[in-house]
């Protein structure tokens, strides 16, 4: 499930850019054609005044009955899951399911703007999604690649700062420079932060950091003694935001699982479960979330008088 982004989000500031680790070394290539992405989707927002990206002059949104602005959390985490066999079942190819699924995480990205959600984390593409057949894996990296291209005035005009985790290493070298631009031209911007997860794991991420600490304490710059929970947090992929773990995590499709997504970032979040597919998760989904998520109490280990 990949993204194009066309719509308004009239929400205040509130993300505070924060320092991202470095990319590794990319080799620069020329672009790609820029053709229009999904352009057979169905437009929707046209109702919605557009805001200019600082966000002056941009109204507060009513919120839906029953969810309350204080409660909202910071950062919600999403894993998109049942693109395929929502395709399946009404007999089409897997692509279909791809580009369905791309007008929910569009109606998301809205939602989370004009709710005042500030991090966004979306599984997009996982290390075990490499063992998919080739041309669904090349169709999914192809549509992640012109969505990035042909974004990126939307990512500025609507304040949307763009982070992608996960290793980079093994992405076709034109996208491992692109994220790198769209990264770059966007780090500026605050009104919601999209974290798109791309060839990423859970045990990938603790892995990563754990090297590069071991790395750092061969070279003599931390001692043993300096190994703690902080330092692997600041070493974890997630650690290019200001709000590194997820309030709320939702799954869709009806798998009660976390499948290798955030492990170590997800230790109290708080779960929520779809039945229903990917494409068919919408507004009225993401409200029964985030009204679960709001009803419940956030002890971390302590008790409540």
């Amino acid at each position: 499930m990949m993204i194009s982004l066309r719509f308004a989000i009239p929400t205040p500031n509130t993300l505070i850019p924060t320092k991202t680790k470095p990319k590794p070394g990319l080799v620069d290539q020329s672009g790609l054609n820029q053709t229009a992405l999904l352009s057979s989707l169905p437009k929707r927002c046209e109702s919605y005044k557009l805001q200019a990206a600082n966000g002056r002059g941009a109204s507060v949104v009513e919120l839906p009955e029953g969810l309350s602005r204080e409660l909202m959390p910071k950062h919600v985490a999403v894993i998109m899951d049942g693109n395929g066999r929502w395709a399946r079942q009404k007999g089409l190819p897997a692509s279909a399911g791809h580009e369905a699924g791309v007008k929910s995480l569009r109606e998301m990205v809205e939602l989370c703007g004009e709710w005042g959600i500030q991090v966004l984390t979306v599984f997009a593409f996982s290390t075990e999604n490499w063992i998919r057949p080739k041309m669904e894996v090349d169709f999914l990296l192809s549509l992640f690649e012109r969505a990035l291209k042909s974004e990126m005035e939307s990512f500025l005009r609507f304040g949307i700062r763009i982070s992608v985790i996960g290793d980079s290493s093994k992405l076709p070298t034109s996208l491992q420079k692109l994220i790198n631009q769209v990264e770059e031209t966007t780090k500026n911007n605050t009104r919601l932060q999209l974290i798109v997860a791309v060839s990423y794991s859970g045990k990938y991420d603790v892995v990563q950091a754990c090297r590069s600490i071991a790395k750092r304490a061969k070279d003599g710059r931390i001692q043993l003694a300096d190994i703690d929970e902080s330092l692997i947090e600041q070493e974890l992929e997630t650690s290019c935001t200001e709000y590194p773990y997820p309030d709320l995590l939702i799954r869709t499709s009806g798998e009660l699982r976390v499948s290798n997504f955030l492990l170590w970032q997800l230790a109290y979040t708080e779960l929520f479960f779809a039945q229903e597919p990917w494409p068919d998760f919408g507004k009225e989904g993401f409200v029964k979330a985030l009204s679960s998520y709001q009803q419940r109490q956030r002890r971390y280990g302590g008790r409540h008088s």
